[in-house]
């Protein structure tokens, strides 16, 4: 059975049994707050992923923007499996653990 999450994203074609998959979770992750878009930096945690997040950030001193980027732990549902260097979207959920507060929901 797959779960509508709220968001407007295609739904992922394998099936999984993992308890914060947002799509198949028997204890799923509900999808609130922020959505990013990243490219996947390192996948070698299990079932986790660090996002790197490009952005503009306003310099007053110089009158201009500039340049920055953030790292996001992000969990990493079996059914998705997401890669390294994949574009993905993420979307913020309750806390996992001590740092992952995001979920993967869509390979772009």
């Amino acid at each position: 059975m797959i779960r509508n999450i709220g968001l407007d994203v295609e739904p992922p074609k394998s099936i999984c049994e993992d308890h914060h998959c947002p799509f198949h979770g028997t204890d799923p992750v509900r999808i609130r707050g922020r959505i990013f878009t990243g490219i996947i930096e390192n996948d070698k945690m299990a079932n986790s992923v660090i996002v790197r997040r490009d952005y503009l950030k306003y310099s007053r001193k110089f009158n201009r923007y500039e340049r920055a980027k953030s790292h996001i732990p992000a969990h990493n549902p079996p059914c998705i499996d997401a890669k390294k260097d994949d574009l993905v979207r993420i979307a913020e959920c309750r806390p996992i653990s001590k740092t992952v507060s995001f979920v993967v929901v869509e390979k772009l």
